[in-house]
């Protein structure tokens, strides 16, 4: 892949996992009833060490969360190559910051998504292929 290409890509991966982070967090905290959307049906959670699979589960699992305010301070990402991902452009999408849970004190976190590409009639939408939540404290 030439350096041009690769840059482009790379690029690419930044401006898909920007606006993720900011559609994600906006969600969870305020329509939550609607954040499986952007999940594959087939989509894995694994939060502080307890799995969960398919969109079933993971509207379950996130009913039954206390309302939430997400403070995310740090972004990184990178795509995953297409080899190691089925031919599917994938980024890898790494965050950290703060949460406060109603009724319970702020505490640090970080999160991993394995976000994917997926052509609408619309264009490209990006679904969490694999989601993994873990406090830091």
């Amino acid at each position: 892949m030439a350096t041009l290409d690769f840059k482009m890509v790379v690029d690419q991966a930044c401006r898909a996992a920007e606006e993720f982070v900011c559609i994600y967090y906006e969600t969870i905290d305020k329509r939550r009833h609607v954040l499986t959307k952007l999940y594959l049906e087939t989509a894995t959670l694994v939060w502080n060490g307890t799995a969960v699979t398919g969109l079933e589960g993971l509207a379950k699992f996130f009913e039954q969360l206390p309302s939430s305010e997400h403070q995310p301070t740090m972004l990184d990402c990178q795509p995953v190559p297409e080899a190691a991902s089925q031919g599917r452009t994938t980024v890898l999408v790494v965050t950290s910051g703060t949460v406060k849970f109603d009724g319970n004190r702020q505490r640090y976190f970080s999160q991993n998504f394995l976000l994917t590409a997926q052509g609408t009639g619309a264009g490209t939408v990006w679904k969490v292929a694999s989601d993994c939540f873990r406090f830091q404290d």
